[in-house]
């Protein structure tokens, strides 16, 4: 047992069972124990491979489609490049690379990298450099600058925490019962509480039945507000990818190690866990921001990227490469946009201003 367990299950014994929200931000969060304290948990040896550690065209890609709405919205002459969730650095190095050729835009970015993990922050700074060494960390984004925001979130909503809740049958009770986490001979274990009304779930009683399972994501809208907002008073544009879909339906919990499946709950701290995002709930919290964002349709992975040129991009890598290179690059490129790989399982939001057109490759 980790000494995350030990913590969590005294917790528990102390005070009852613990919603799934509260165990997962222990067991990614805790500042000692947690998954993102003190580990770089991507690559070969990590336990997950995102986007941008596949193929440079997926950074390159989305940096251009920054560098249009900056564009679009009248090059503003200073402006904050964000990125949620930055891993090791990798999607914010390309971006830079690949809009360093769109005149100005580099120029007139300030970056600035939401991320809490000191291990993390650390390969980020080592591998962002050039003309913008002097990156601006912040925990959360309550403290980003009042400029024009383009930002970018590549499978951080995912890592959010989230509650679930499973409807409940008639013999059951009427409303839903909360997953929670317990202790059965000093395991943790899940278990379902009583049936109650959920306030924040009752519209979806017209689409779901008995046993359906619906998840919450708290922080999201908070999240989102804050960044509609920004972008509805000072311009700017907003990339979010992630895996999901339009309604969260089903239970999607699902926890990684050594790029393999585990057990969530059977030791805290040592595997990543995640969720599938609710697109709509981004898409509904940034319409209701104060100033209110426009959000585009949500798009597959596979068809933005394919939108922007990644195709033509491709061939052009490809005319350098041969033997395993090739191969790798010709792998890399199915696996970011075929269906059947990342293409459709990961999706496209964007939220930009009302007065200004959607970002390049989410067009209608």
């Amino acid at each position: 047992m980790t000494k995350l367990h030990d913590l969590i299950a005294a917790r528990i014994q102390t005070s009852g069972p613990i919603t799934l929200a509260d165990y997962m931000a222990d067991a990614l969060m805790h500042p000692k124990f947690g998954y993102y304290a003190s580990r770089d948990p991507l690559g070969a040896a990590g336990d997950f491979t995102t986007a941008p550690e596949i193929s440079q065209m997926f950074g390159e890609l989305i940096g251009l489609s920054l560098a249009q709405a900056w564009i679009d919205q009248g090059q503003p002459s200073a402006f904050a490049l964000v990125e949620l969730g930055p891993g090791r650095g990798t999607l914010m190095a390309d971006i830079l690379r690949a809009s360093a050729k769109v005149s100005g835009f580099v120029d007139a970015a300030r970056v600035h990298l939401v991320e809490t993990s000191p291990a993390l922050r650390k390969k980020q700074a080592d591998l962002i450099s050039g003309p913008h060494t002097n990156v601006t960390w912040h925990d959360d984004v309550s403290t980003l600058p009042d400029l024009p925001l383009f930002l970018v979130a590549n499978e951080f909503f995912d890592a959010l925490p989230i509650r679930q809740f499973h409807r409940a049958t008639a013999a059951e009770g009427s409303g839903w019962r909360e997953l929670q986490i317990g202790l059965q001979d000093d395991k943790l274990v899940a278990g379902l509480s009583a049936a109650a009304p959920i306030s924040f779930l009752e519209h979806r009683l017209d689409d779901t039945k008995s046993g359906d399972i619906v998840e919450h994501c708290t922080a999201l809208a908070a999240i989102t507000e804050n960044i509609a907002t920004r972008i509805a008073t000072h311009g700017g544009a907003a990339l979010i990818v992630d895996y999901g879909d339009w309604r969260s339906l089903g239970d999607t919990l699902q926890a990684l190690q050594n790029h393999a499946t585990t057990d969530p709950f059977a030791n805290p701290g040592e595997a990543d866990i995640t969720a599938h995002v609710d697109f709509e709930a981004i898409a509904m919290a940034a319409a209701s921001a104060n100033g209110g964002a426009a959000y585009t349709r949500l798009t597959t992975q596979g068809v933005f990227l394919e939108r922007l040129g990644i195709v033509p991009r491709a061939q052009t890598l490809a005319l350098h490469l041969s033997g395993d290179a090739l191969d790798a690059h010709i792998s890399a490129h199915r696996r970011l946009t075929h269906p059947s790989e990342m293409g459709s399982l990961f999706k496209v939001l964007g939220l930009y201003p009302t007065n200004a057109p959607p970002q390049a490759g989410l067009e209608p």
